[in-house]
């Protein structure tokens, strides 16, 4: 304590005489989830933490050990799950000395999933980021787990995450099941904008999953209406495709699927493919993919596969056939434009963007669903000639309106472009949905871009050095910058502030595409020139065409191990290889026989790296830049501060409140 005769300088904030060791929190148990929720599951309602024990059921059917789930939305607004698969285990842990059941409910990583080997609880699973019910538990104000298991019956009670009801077991009854789990919770309505469940969307998610799982019966029970709904789907993806479709088939469904056998040089045994695929000339099409089950509503590396595998067949069909006119030229969005689907991949190991599991990111799932699609195809398309024809004039059609529209857009505006920066490496293409330009950090790696791309579409404009800070630049000086100039006309859109109306007729680029170094400079650089489109050209984020590009931090080489050649694989950042490399080992590479190396720059890649890295659309990481629903004029004082040149202080108070909630790499 200190002697009255010494007290704190009056200057002094108390905030600051306060911080000491003992300021210092240790998150522990799910305190983390409940802390930032948003970072594990939707706030908007509670369905994704339903989902999570739905998806347990649903492993447990795909593992071959279950036929029955039934969701039961009771009257009190809890819900519970109920299967009859192989129940939770509920003796002690042999490391842990505390019950499987509360681990599994308890610990963000802890679960049966995470062993991928021979004799591995689940083979195939909706992920492995480690969190699962123990996120439903801690978003849960109480919580039921009944297990059914080897003729016992254990239960356990939990409020909040924590367990208030200690685990009891006793001797399975006449009446009981003989083996399955039922998880009952009640949502802690604090942690969701709206505490309701979308009825529509929890309708569409369970009868997903029995068109996913033909023969297994999946069941909606509501209390208080009393209504219930049985979905069994025995013809699959067939049946659920043709009740989807609004518009006539051109072609009869194509369908099949395919799955690696123990022999298989470049996949774990069972992974593959199942899908059905409908062409139509009108209505909406129905796009639907899921991975392990798990529904993938932004898509992935899958669905480019899928893609991948439908446009090489067709358009080997094509050439096999002379169909092609004379100066057309086909692309995949024109074979994938009327293409309506519903694909189910399965991947040993699948790699997730976000929690929520929305988009798959594994790269190896393109080359795995597009072997598996394209011979099934061509052969098809071989044996329905006629069919084939059909499919080669619908793409053929579509790719002849787009290049008519784009030569429509560059005639019109012929006389009134400005002259384009020597430094531009243009693309072919006209087509501005299709178009994209890189602004790349620095000459060298811009050689390599200029080597590595797809010049029918991709363009590549370098820039020396870091861009100008142009948050307090007036608009009529910053073509005074040189770099700012050839940006402005090379996309071919003026500067504008938020409020007015520019002239975006003459964008010349559907993406324009930042693509900087992966380490701490090439974020700076990331920054200014996102604060340049903040600025000077908001309303192109606001339109969606801004990205930022995504490169990979290291690269793996591995060695051939037993069938299976060598290979390289890229990863993001630690986190991705550290995952990398844990699958590596449990394909029985022996520790240290893989090389790593890390990338300084871009200038590092060749061509082709960064072509499989960072340009192909079907593997690369493009993140959109979007503005979101919030006020310019707070968003504004913010950027002050951040960019503002005489904001040192309050950039300082920024750190200081809110620097121990990100992870940097210095």
């Amino acid at each position: 304590m200190k002697s009255p005769a010494t007290p704190a300088p009056k200057s002094a904030p108390a905030a600051q005489a306060a911080y000491s060791e003992s300021s210092i929190r240790v998150l522990r148990g799910l305190e983390p989830v409940k802390q930032r929720p948003g970072m594990y599951t939707r706030t908007d309602n509670p369905l994704h933490i339903i989902q999570e024990v739905l998806d347990n059921a649903a492993d447990e059917a795909l593992a071959g050990h279950g036929k029955k789930i039934k969701v039961t939305l009771h009257a009190d607004g809890s819900v519970s799950v109920e299967d009859d698969g192989r129940g939770i285990p509920f003796g002690l842990h042999p490391e842990e000395n505390t019950p499987v059941i509360e681990l599994v409910f308890t610990r963000l990583h802890a679960g049966g999933k995470f062993d991928k080997g021979s004799g591995g609880a689940y083979s195939f699973s909706g992920g492995l980021h480690g969190v699962g019910v123990s996120v439903t538990n801690a978003l849960s104000k109480r919580l039921e787990a009944t297990s059914y298991r080897e003729g016992k019956v254990a239960r356990l009670v939990f409020a909040q995450g924590d367990v208030i009801e200690p685990l009891q077991t006793r001797a399975a009854a006449e009446g009981d099941r003989k083996s399955g789990t039922t998880v009952r919770a009640w949502p802690q309505a604090t942690y969701f904008e709206s505490a309701q469940l979308p009825m529509a969307e929890l309708t569409h998610l369970l009868r997903s999953k029995a068109v996913l799982m033909p023969g297994v019966s999946v069941s909606l029970y509501n209390e208080r209406s009393k209504e219930s709904q049985t979905w069994l789907y025995k013809g699959g993806l067939r049946d659920y495709v043709m009740q989807s479709l609004t518009g006539d088939l051109l072609i009869p469904l194509f369908d099949g699927e395919v799955f690696a056998d123990a022999q298989h040089e470049s996949f774990a045994e069972g992974e593959g493919a199942a899908w059905c695929v409908g062409f139509t000339e009108d209505g909406a099409p129905v796009r639907e993919s899921y991975v392990n089950l798990i529904p993938t509503s932004a898509g992935g590396t899958h669905e480019s596969g899928l893609r991948d595998g439908l446009f090489t067949a067709v358009k080997s069909f094509i050439d096999l056939h002379s169909l092609l006119p004379k100066g057309v030229k086909l692309m995949p969005e024109d074979v994938f434009a009327r293409a309506s689907y519903v694909l189910s991949a399965k991947v040993l190991d699948p790699q997730f963007q976000g929690q929520i599991k929305e988009r798959l990111n594994s790269r190896d799932a393109v080359r795995l669903v597009s072997s598996c699609v394209r011979p099934v195809l061509e052969l098809w398309l071989n044996e329905h000639v006629e069919y084939g024809k059909k499919l080669a004039e619908l793409a053929i059609k579509a790719a002849q309106i787009r290049q008519r529209a784009g030569q429509k857009v560059e005639k019109r505006k012929s006389s009134g472009v400005a002259v384009l920066p020597g430094k531009l490496t243009d693309c072919e293409s006209r087509d501005l949905a299709y178009n994209e330009v890189f602004l790349v950090e620095g000459d060298s790696a811009g050689g390599s871009a200029k080597m590595g791309r797809d010049k029918e579409n991709q363009a590549i404009l370098p820039l020396r050095g870091k861009v100008l800070n142009t948050w307090e630049v007036d608009r009529d000086r910053l073509f005074a910058n040189t770099e700012i100039h050839d940006i402005s006309v090379a996309i071919g859109v003026d500067p504008h502030g938020p409020n007015d109306t520019p002239d975006l007729s003459g964008l010349r680029y559907g993406k324009v595409c930042i693509l900087s170094d992966a380490d701490v400079d090439g974020s700076h650089i990331q920054v200014l020139l996102l604060t340049l489109f903040f600025r000077h050209f908001p309303k192109l984020i606001e339109a969606g065409h801004v990205y930022v590009a995504r490169p990979p931090l290291f690269r793996v080489d591995a060695p051939a191990r037993g069938k299976k050649p060598a290979s390289k694989a890229y990863a993001l950042d630690e986190g991705e290889l550290t995952a990398l490399l844990d699958k590596l080992r449990k394909e029985g590479v022996r520790e240290g026989a893989w090389s790593i190396s890390r990338f300084k720059g871009l200038g590092e890649m060749n061509a082709e790296q960064l072509w499989d890295t960072t340009l192909n659309p079907d593997t690369r990481r493009l993140l959109p830049v979007a503005l979101g629903a919030i006020d310019f004029g707070d968003t504004e004082a913010l950027m002050t501060k951040l960019m503002g040149k005489g904001e040192a202080g309050a950039r300082r108070e920024l750190m200081e409140l809110h620097g121990s909630t990100i992870e940097i790499d210095v």
